[in-house]
């Protein structure tokens, strides 16, 4: 029998009986108010048309009051009408023959005082009935009582029964399907199902021991392959010359290579299969892997110090984010040249530095008059000489100032300034620059003072380059603009010039180091200005940005420095 027509049964059986309950039930009363119905119409009536009847004789035989035959007949007729009784109807035909005799003769009162007998063998017959149908009608309710209650107890015991058994039925199959399934997806395929019937749930047993036969099929049939895979990616990863540290989706450690355990400083069995943050608070090289930075990492191998990039591969599986991995390249070598190449470009810059210098010193003694006159193409040459010279003094000092940063060796003087004093050095310092390209440098600064912690030589050489870079790039009778003002996270420094402006795209990159504009504007000086300019802003704890909207109009360029407050 399927489940479905069980639970149709068991629910008709519930509806009938409820059916008959109420049927019975509708039954019941209504054959009680019948006989009650009886009793007043029939019983009732006759008992009240007899106290008329003996009312009016009592009044006549004291004489004290005139008869009054139409009321007499009225109320006899209507107790003809309401006979019911056995030997009632004689009765009342020997009232109706009495009355008739008085009325013919209403001197002869006897005939009249003769109807009491009838009237109480009437009133006598009625009272009877009226108690032998007050006992049917008891008997009536007892019996539908005994029948309602018995069939009510069983409806209830079939109802208990069924609210008892029904949700276990339903229940534990579908709770013992659950572990199943739990333990089919904890890769159990021997697990069964063992409830036997011939209803839905027998079906879905079998299915579900047919699916876990053929994953069980599966799982040994592949076994063997995905152990051989997975030995020949073991292998894979611990020949690899990176250090590899491999987790899921929930930051569980699956694997990690020899190389990576060296530079943990842990064994394997302490690191697979556990939760890498538990494992990070007692690891600080495992806890900056976790973290997102991007810096190379210095770490102590073998008792040398060699340094190791970070790279944070996310596995995928479609769109869904399965698992990472961690690799750890060791660039010790590119450290090592990159020093050598930023102490040869300080030596370099500092030896070119003096020569340099006398070379200009030089060009000013032939500048001088005393020394003699020139001729033009003389002048002409000697000018040429002078701004080579001062684009070579200006390359050599930013090559210092980089290898400076680079080495970590910036020196700065934090001191409290005044946000003003700093514009106004800088506007000295460029204010022939922007007099020959006839540009009016417009500056919008505080009424007061205000001041912020800064190295005023280092933020007035960020100005400074600023303000070159939009002279450089601005049209001739342009203007730009100088603007400080005070925000909640610090003093802000704009310079805004009316040039071509900076493609989006470039923003994010004017700042790398080495970076020129591919479309012409940045092909003068090295590319290193605005990437300095980064780092002495960042090693006051500022910073610094650059907008604009696009080709045609113009870019403002931006830092931002922690306020003196006191």
């Amino acid at each position: 029998m399927k489940l479905k027509l069980k639970l149709s049964l068991g629910l008709w059986f519930l509806f009938l009986v409820s059916g008959a309950l109420g049927f019975l039930g509708v039954y019941f009363l209504r054959e009680l108010a019948q006989d009650s119905q009886d009793i007043i119409r029939a019983n009732y009536e006759s008992l009240t048309y007899v106290e008329e009847l003996t009312s009016f004789i009592d009044a006549q035989e004291t004489k004290s009051s005139v008869p009054d035959f139409e009321q007499f007949e009225s109320i006899l007729s209507k107790q003809e009408k309401n006979v019911t009784e056995s030997g009632e109807r004689d009765l009342t035909r020997q009232i109706r023959l009495g009355y008739g005799q008085w009325k013919r003769d209403t001197s002869q009162f006897q005939y009249l005082k003769n109807l009491r007998q009838p009237l109480h063998r009437i009133s006598d017959l009625n009272r009877e009935a009226i108690f032998r149908k007050s006992e049917t009608a008891r008997e009536t309710a007892d019996s539908a009582l005994l029948l309602l209650t018995c069939i009510s107890t069983l409806c209830l015991l079939v109802t208990f029964s069924f609210a008892v058994n029904f949700p276990s039925f339903i229940a534990n199959p579908l709770r013992e399907l659950t572990q199943k399934i739990k333990d089919v997806a904890a890769r159990n395929y021997a697990t069964r199902l063992g409830f036997r019937s011939d209803d839905e749930f027998g079906e879905l047993a079998e299915a579900f021991n047919t699916m876990a036969i053929k994953l069980d099929q599966w799982e040994n049939s592949n076994l063997a392959k995905v152990q051989f895979e997975k030995r020949r990616i073991e292998t894979v990863i611990a020949s690899m010359p990176e250090a590899i540290i491999g987790m899921d989706d929930k930051r569980i450690i699956l694997f990690v290579n020899e190389l990576a355990l060296g530079l943990l400083g842990m064994k394997e069995s302490d690191l697979v299969g556990k939760y890498a943050p538990d494992v990070a608070v007692r690891n600080d090289l495992l806890r900056t892997l976790l973290q997102e930075k991007t810096e190379d990492l210095p770490i102590v191998l073998e008792g040398q110090e060699q340094y190791f990039s970070r790279e944070k591969q996310s596995v995928l599986n479609g769109s869904q984010i399965i698992g990472e991995v961690i690799v750890l390249k060791n660039v010790t070598r590119f450290h090592q040249l990159d020093q050598a190449k930023t102490h040869f470009i300080a030596t370099v810059s500092h030896e070119l530095k003096t020569p340099i210098s006398a070379i200009k010193m030089s060009l000013q003694l032939l500048n001088d008059p005393r020394i003699g006159s020139l001729s033009g193409d003389q002048q002409q040459l000697i000018s040429s000489i002078q701004a080579d010279t001062q684009r070579l003094l200006r390359i050599t000092g930013e090559l210092l100032e980089l290898s400076q940063v680079e080495t970590g060796n910036i020196q700065l003087q934090i001191t409290p300034v005044d946000a003003r004093r700093i514009v106004q050095i800088a506007q000295d310092s460029i204010l022939s620059t922007a007099q020959q390209r006839h540009i009016e440098i417009k500056t919008i600064l505080p009424d007061q003072p205000l001041s912020i912690h800064a190295d005023a030589e280092k933020t007035a050489w960020v100005l400074i380059n600023f303000l070159t870079n939009a002279i450089r790039y601005s049209p001739e009778y342009s203007e730009v603009t100088i603007q400080v003002s005070q925000q909640t996270t610090g003093v802000e420094f704009l310079v805004m010039d009316q040039g071509k402006g900076i493609e989006s795209a470039y923003l994010t990159k004017i700042f790398d180091r080495y970076f020129q504009i591919p479309n012409g504007q940045g092909k003068v000086g090295t590319g290193l200005g605005l990437a300095i300019s980064k780092d002495f802003i960042e090693a006051q704890h500022g910073s610094i940005w650059a907008v604009s909207q696009g080709l045609g109009y113009g870019s403002t360029f931006a830092f931002r420095l922690p306020q003196n407050h006191s």
